[in-house]
């Protein structure tokens, strides 16, 4: 049996009655924010839509997955204690590397430890799961912060969150890497993950919706697959100076038009809460579907 399999197993074995009527419980929401092209301001809108995010009450928590970079501890001007790699070696358990950011936000460093997931052992898969559940019973949001590109890794991030947001910026560059990932994500799927796309650093909001209308066109003429827009967020110098301080520009300069812009953007994903009438997804669900996809 191929390690696929073997992963699919243990997982859709282990306390299937638990995490079954766990899923009925829980209906925490796990969104994959990704690019195809590096530089675009993804990991600053990670954090910044966790913030708004916050302000309504909801309890977020941001998972790095952009291996070797740690641009979300960067950013927020700290240095975790333990990553993801220190749980998945038994070391720690998931409350020891959790770190608290402003605002009442939470994130959890990948590390090295995420990309290992086909090669772990029965024993890890049943402790990760485990632990796993902890965080369903902490977060409502958990956003999931990819790497750039259309490696497997990425690929399969995406294809395990019922939601994805797609960040791109007006340059040329950065659209057509947009489409590349959104077809590669696509290929061999049936209804597959919901796409948002969100265009950063434009000069105004019809070259925005002008990006959005092009890359939406192309998807459902190509793709058969149909986007919705999440929103734009203009060039804005506040912007720049929050990370030069290593404090988000909805803290720094929450009046500011990028965090004006932000706030708008989680608000619309909050309504969309609502008006989805989707499966309740969870951790726990997005781990099953993300071991079972690293091991094939």
């Amino acid at each position: 049996m191929d390690q696929a399999y073997r992963l699919r197993d243990i997982v859709k074995n282990k306390n299937s009655q638990d995490l079954e009527a766990a899923s009925k419980k829980i209906n925490t929401r796990v969104i994959t924010i990704t690019s195809g092209k590096g530089g675009v301001g993804k990991t600053n809108f990670a954090i910044n839509l966790a913030i708004q995010m916050s302000r309504y009450n909801k309890r977020v928590l941001i998972i790095d997955a952009d291996f070797g970079l740690a641009n979300i501890e960067v950013l927020l001007g700290k240095t975790p204690t333990y990553t993801f790699a220190d749980m998945l070696q038994g070391k720690k358990e998931i409350q020891e590397i959790i770190t608290d950011g402003p605002m009442g936000i939470k994130f959890i460093s990948g590390g090295s430890g995420l990309v290992e997931m086909a090669n772990l052992s029965e024993r890890q898969i049943v402790s990760i799961i485990d632990n796993f559940q902890y965080i369903d019973q902490i977060a409502d949001i958990i956003l999931l912060d990819t790497g750039a590109g259309i490696s497997r890794t990425v690929i399969n991030f995406i294809r395990a969150a019922n939601e994805a947001i797609i960040i791109t910026t007006p340059e040329p560059t950065a659209v057509t890497d947009a489409y590349a990932l959104l077809k590669a994500a696509n290929e061999n799927q049936q209804e597959g993950t919901d796409f948002g796309v969100v265009v950063n650093r434009v000069d105004d909001i019809r070259e925005g919706a002008e990006i959005y209308e092009r890359l939406s066109k192309v998807s459902e003429k190509f793709l058969n697959k149909q986007l919705s827009c999440l929103g734009y967020i203009p060039n804005d110098i506040n912007l720049k100076k929050s990370v030069k301080r290593q404090e988000p520009v909805s803290i720094s300069f929450p009046n500011s038009v990028s965090a004006r812009s932000i706030d708008n953007i989680g608000i619309k994903m909050l309504n969309m809460e609502h008006e989805k009438k989707k499966i309740p997804d969870n951790i726990i669900s997005f781990m099953r579907r993300l071991v079972g996809s690293s091991g094939s």
